[in-house]
């Protein structure tokens, strides 16, 4: 069964001109885009977005930062998307994360730790829907499906 998930590529990836190698790295993996846009992200919808860390102490920081310049969400659609995303982007804390991974490539702190990725389906489910419409989820066939997934 194929999963979707939320990415949002973060504005130090977007800053530092990041955002086509680690599309390429989903892309290649298999992941298809369903969905994809560059934005700014206001307070409200931070605060909607990260609601599970608004009381804790680093939030100010947090929201000030995912609301300091543009990022680029999109919707990855695969078999296992959240956990291959998960496992793509690497440990939270990039001192923690294996080279190879996303953070563990490009970043060195926490606060600026390059990418979102929704760690659960119901998280993902619910983080899509505060940034795309249903209207704005692309059905379609990638012509490499059938040698990236055995059939079923």
């Amino acid at each position: 069964m194929k999963e979707r998930t939320l990415v949002i590529l973060k504005p130090d990836a977007v800053q530092r001109c990041l955002v086509g190698d680690i599309i390429s790295r989903f892309e290649r993996r298999g992941l298809k885009i369903v969905a994809m846009k560059m934005m700014l992200i206001n307070q409200d919808l931070a605060k909607k977005h990260y609601a599970e860390h608004v009381n804790k102490p680093f939030y100010p920081k947090l929201e000030s930062y995912i609301t300091s310049g543009p990022v680029v969400v999109m919707v990855l659609e695969g078999k296992k998307a959240v956990s291959v995303v998960r496992k793509m982007m690497g440990e939270t804390n990039p001192l923690d994360a294996n080279p190879g991974t996303i953070r563990g490539d490009y970043a060195l702190e926490i606060g600026r730790n390059i990418v979102h990725g929704s760690d659960s389906l119901e998280s993902a489910e619910r983080e899509i829907a505060l940034f795309f419409s249903q209207d704005e989820l692309l059905e379609y066939k990638r012509l490499d499906e059938s040698v990236v997934y055995e059939e079923d």
